[in-house]
């Protein structure tokens, strides 16, 4: 039997930018957000240029043999185009996106993270998060070195240590299958709901009324009472067998690949 994603959506620009510099894709088996970085613009292209590139892989087929390879030469291969745009347009030099991408395979779900925008799954009243922020207050975290309740005030806590920056290495993606349950809801976002929404208040949300545009609307209610203070970009899933998910881009990518 065929598994798709079956998902609502929505990106916005926050009441403090004036550019929304978050891109997304919403597909039939490939969900993923990106986060631009870089600022006048070229966030937004680095955003979009990646979630052009990963919205490809739904033309592929994704088993346990090639599912690891296929996507993370995607993501070195975005890493590549992002030094070549910027070695041609100076202007655009120190731009960069998270990407943080669920990819639906024959028989396994896969995901594939760089950055700090984050994956969650929520399954019987318990939210979790599938991926870990690659970011300067979670490395003095796990050290010791700050306390949770030092992260949000923290002045390096929007600092990200790993990201698709055009490194002449490239930085590999954390790669992971996901073990998934009938009735399992996903949500993917940017650090613009979950570095202000608490994750009690999210699953309460998403308890309430599944995956819903009505979901969507009070998760964006919520940030914006915290200020919305970054662009916001949501997507919630389930997977069954209904083909119901009309494929599409969203925020930054949506004005074409760059």
């Amino acid at each position: 039997m065929s598994r798709y994603f079956q998902s609502v959506s929505l990106s916005d620009v926050g009441l403090h930018r004036s550019e929304n510099e978050d891109s997304a894709w919403a597909g039939l088996t490939i969900l993923a957000v990106a986060d631009g970085l870089g600022g006048h613009a070229a966030g937004e292209i680095a955003s979009s240029l990646a979630i052009h590139k990963i919205s490809k892989l739904e033309k592929n087929s994704f088993t346990e043999r090639n599912a690891e390879t296929s996507v993370v030469d995607t993501f070195l291969d975005i890493n590549k185009s992002l030094a070549e745009t910027m070695k041609n347009k100076s202007e655009l030099r120190g731009m960069g996106t998270t990407l943080t991408a669920l990819i639906l395979g024959k028989e396994k779900l896969y995901l594939a993270h760089l950055g700090d925008s984050r994956a969650y799954l929520i399954r019987s009243g318990k939210i979790s998060q599938l991926t870990k922020d690659h970011t300067v207050v979670q490395e003095l975290l796990e050290q010791g070195r700050i306390s949770a309740d030092e992260i949000d005030g923290h002045p390096q806590r929007s600092f990200v240590t790993k990201a698709l920056m055009g490194a002449v290495q490239g930085e590999r993606p954390d790669f992971n299958v996901v073990d998934e349950l009938a009735g399992d809801i996903f949500l993917l976002c940017s650090d613009g709901l979950a570095g202000v929404v608490e994750e009690k208040k999210i699953i309460k949300i998403v308890e309430t009324h599944g995956v819903s545009e009505e979901a969507l609307s009070e998760l964006k209610a919520l940030a914006y009472k915290k200020g919305a203070p970054d662009n916001l970009t949501i997507i919630l899933a389930t997977i069954n067998s209904n083909k119901n998910t009309i494929p599409g881009y969203i925020g930054a990518a949506q004005g074409g690949e760059r």
